[in-house]
């Protein structure tokens, strides 16, 4: 019996969610396609009361951690002891192909606490890699001590979310006397934009910068980075462990071709007391490589639902960057944040915007991106003619007045504040 076919049998039979979403299907299908796909919210609300409608079994032993969302059912992932320990050991074997060295000595910047599982998830796999020496710093840290740290103890390779690396250069550009002998940042949980890396290539320059894992609490082992094959964005699939589908968003029929974007699924095949079976990730991606090879390649193209809604319109962060680059010969981003707020019974958005360099004629160069932004998004600028939105706001900002989860550290692109007060 192939490990799908036990994994359902098993699944089907012990998780009344996945009982009730798979009685209709007969006992002997062994083709995945074929299963129903998993409803995220559907999902973490059987999920509630410590698992009882996921999870196979009585969870008596092992770890649990909450994901970094915020929005939503809380969502709270558990793990029996060995399959954090299989998580972590496929995920360490992957760790091995992003660049890193024998002896590298790398600093984990990642967020701990409050039930999150970055930095204890990237601490466990670097021991479980066998390769380099780990020094958890964390990044709740302040930046003064993080670099004094990086300093003292000749790290050179950094771990973290791009926003702690963002930080640390700002940091950096304010103290021109202090240098860094950092050969390669890996990072996770956020992706970077080209102003940020261009940034990165100018002041530390010697820095090669690599995705540390694809990962995620509630998927698990997602993709590594195979520093001798893949470009930005690209991953390789764990086959040992996942079956990764790429779908189509309005049909949900499997894409196998590359190039064709669709959303992506994941089934781990070593989870089971909380099983993941055609479970959506919350990303888009496609295949870079034929279906044939091995651990195949895919590339993230960004969330799948990351937008905000101004009234009946939305507005992507894929837009936002897309702007951007339209004014890259002008100003370059480093970083920006999308607030949503209501009054006056209308919805209000106000773009943060943290440049490389202050521009010159900001306030000028504010209004001509807002008006651009209005021709792309022409939805936008009709209902602001209809007055059913405010006007966009732009605001240019330094790099700590971008809000962060307190207790990720990744960059909150969208707020929405409508509810609150």
């Amino acid at each position: 019996m192939n490990r799908f076919r036990e994994l359902v049998n098993f699944t089907r039979k012990n998780s009344p969610y996945y009982r009730e979403l798979y009685k209709n299907m007969p006992d002997a299908c062994e083709n995945i396609s074929e299963y129903p796909i998993v409803d995220q919210v559907d999902f973490w609300k059987s999920n509630e009361h410590f698992g009882k409608g996921i999870l196979t079994s009585e969870f008596t032993n092992g770890i649990v951690f909450k994901s970094g969302g915020t929005s939503g059912n809380p969502k709270f992932s558990y793990f029996t002891r060995e399959e954090w320990n299989s998580f972590t050991s496929v995920s360490g074997r992957g760790f091995r192909h992003n660049g890193i060295k024998k002896g590298d000595r790398i600093a984990n910047l990642f967020y701990a606490g409050e039930l999150y599982a970055s930095f204890i998830y990237v601490t466990d796999l670097i021991n479980q890699s066998g390769v380099g020496i780990s020094f958890p710093i964390s990044g709740q840290t302040s930046i003064e001590k993080i670099v004094h740290f990086i300093k003292e103890l000749n790290l050179n390779v950094i771990a973290s979310l791009p926003t702690t690396i963002i930080n640390i250069l700002a940091y950096l550009r304010e103290h021109p006397e202090i240098k860094l002998n950092i050969d390669l940042i890996l990072y996770g949980g956020e992706s970077f934009y080209i102003d940020q890396l261009d940034e990165i290539r100018e002041i530390l320059p010697e820095a090669k910068v690599n995705s540390i894992l694809y990962a995620s609490v509630d998927g698990g082992e997602l993709g590594y980075f195979d520093a001798s094959s893949c470009i930005k964005g690209e991953h390789r699939c764990f086959d040992e462990s996942t079956i990764m589908e790429i779908i189509d968003e309005e049909t949900n029929e499997v894409i196998s071709e590359p190039n064709c974007p669709g959303k992506l699924l994941v089934t781990n095949l070593n989870r089971k007391l909380m099983p993941l079976i055609r479970y959506p990730v919350g990303d888009r991606a496609m295949w870079t490589e034929p279906k044939e090879v091995p651990n195949r390649k895919f590339k993230l193209l960004g969330r799948s639902e990351e937008g905000a809604r101004i009234g009946p319109a939305t507005l992507y962060v894929q837009d936002i960057i897309s702007i951007f680059k339209h004014f890259n010969d002008k100003v370059k981003l480093l970083n920006f944040q999308l607030i949503i707020t209501h009054h006056d019974k209308k919805d209000q958005a106000t773009l943060k915007i943290v440049p490389k360099k202050m521009p010159k004629n900001a306030d000028i160069l504010g209004d001509k991106i807002l008006q651009y932004l209005y021709s792309q998004r022409s939805m936008l600028k009709d209902l602001l003619k209809e007055k059913l939105i405010h006007p966009i706001i732009l605001q240019w900002c330094s790099p700590s007045d971008i809000e962060c989860n307190p207790r990720t550290g990744k960059t909150k692109h969208i707020q929405d504040k409508r509810l609150e007060g």
